[in-house]
């Protein structure tokens, strides 16, 4: 039931999505968009529900408990982050909203990406390690709970792969080729030429 329920998780946080955009940005009804997006974090919270029911039935803790906490954690860490990914392509694409801004590629600019999707991961691996805890807790078994300590290390190693991933950027910062002008630098440099006469346009 547990692992049904986790892919019912899954296709529900996109289907919500899709309703969600649709009417924000096709039907011209933001708040009952906005309204339907907010039902997003409802599917964390009935996953959890079963899941803590699932134990207190007497369920052994195994894999799908501990793949259940693992997706609640990354949901509650990654979730908004989606929702802001897709929505502004959904707005570009369908509402005349502004392009989606490119994934820097070179120098400091790099490395805060970098350490900024590092730290939502790190997060998602934390909330997710936390959950398994508190599971262990709830059965209070050693010998019941040895899947849910393995979901535990695994999320060290992801926690251990994005610090590495972030340091590599900082140690060795990706460096520009001649002439490359980040985002938007042409558009700053001729605005900067023409003195500047409008306000730069909002992101």
């Amino acid at each position: 039931m547990i692992v049904a329920l986790i892919v019912i998780c899954e296709v529900g946080f996109w289907v919500l999505l899709a309703i969600g955009l649709s009417l924000r940005y096709l039907a011209k009804l933001p708040r009952t968009g906005a309204a339907v997006l907010l039902l997003e974090p409802v599917l964390e919270l009935v996953l959890l529900v079963a899941t803590a029911v699932d134990l207190k039935n007497g369920a052994q803790a195994d894999i799908k408990h501990g793949l259940a906490a693992v997706y609640i954690g990354f949901s509650v860490a990654l979730g908004h982050r989606t929702i802001k990914w897709v929505d502004v392509r959904f707005a570009h694409r369908f509402a005349g909203g502004p392009p989606p801004v490119p994934v820097p590629k070179y120098g400091r600019e790099r490395t805060v990406f970098e350490w900024q999707s590092a730290g939502r991961w790190i997060l998602a691996a934390l909330i997710a390690i936390g959950l398994l805890q508190l599971a262990a807790w709830y059965v209070g078994d050693p010998a019941q709970t040895t899947s849910l300590h393995d979901w535990q290390t695994k999320m060290l190693f992801v926690i251990g792969i994005n610090l590495v991933i972030a340091v590599s950027y900082t140690i060795w910062p990706k460096k520009a080729p001649a002439g490359h002008l980040p985002p938007g630098g042409a558009e700053d440099r001729d605005r900067a030429g023409a003195g500047r006469q409008g306000p730069p346009a909002s992101q």
